[in-house]
Formats: structure tokens, C-alpha cells, sequence
């Protein structure tokens, strides 16, 4: 294959990756500043700060469960982008 071929694979499969480890971290605080932003709205409390703790409880509680799957999956990307560095300089 060609090397711009490989290059352009390479970074399609980078965005993939990417929003792959991302999406679980952003559904979970989306999801978590929906629900406070709902009590804030039906109890008229507007305190900034009100959502920032539980926000920062989603994320670490998602980076402790699929942590390892994330860092698997930036890891074997890794592994493939220094083989064809390998592969293309040798």
C-alpha cells in the first residue's frame, strides 16, 4: 500500500480512537449537568458550583471503570503507528 494511503488510514482511525475514548467521559458529565440542570431549574437553584462535584464524581468513576479499555485501545494504536514507522523507515 501506498504511503499516503497508510498515512490517511492512520488518521481516520486516529479520530475514530479519539472520539472513542472520549464519547464514554462526555456522555457521562452531559448526562449527569441534564439531571442537576433539571433540579436546578424545578428548584430555583442556581449555584454554579452545585455541579461541578458530581461532574468530577462521573468522570473519575468512568476513568476507573473503562480506563483500561481506553488506554488498550490508544496503546494498540500506538503499537500499529510505530510498526509501519519501522516498517517505512527500514
Amino acid at each position: 500500500m501506498d504511503e499516503s494511503a497508510v498515512l490517511l488510514s492512520f488518521a481516520d482511525r486516529m479520530l475514530w480512537i479519539s472520539a472513542l475514548v472520549a464519547a464514554p467521559i462526555l456522555i457521562a458529565s452531559l448526562a449527569i449537568g441534564l439531571v442537576i440542570g433539571l433540579v436546578q431549574a424545578a428548584t430555583s437553584v442556581n449555584e454554579q458550583t452545585l455541579t461541578f462535584v458530581p461532574k468530577l464524581g462521573a468522570v473519575a468513576f468512568v476513568m476507573v471503570v473503562l480506563g483500561a479499555s481506553m488506554m488498550a485501545l490508544v496503546g494498540d494504536f500506538m503499537h500499529d503507528i510505530f510498526y509501519e514507522i519501522a516498517k517505512i523507515g527500514g
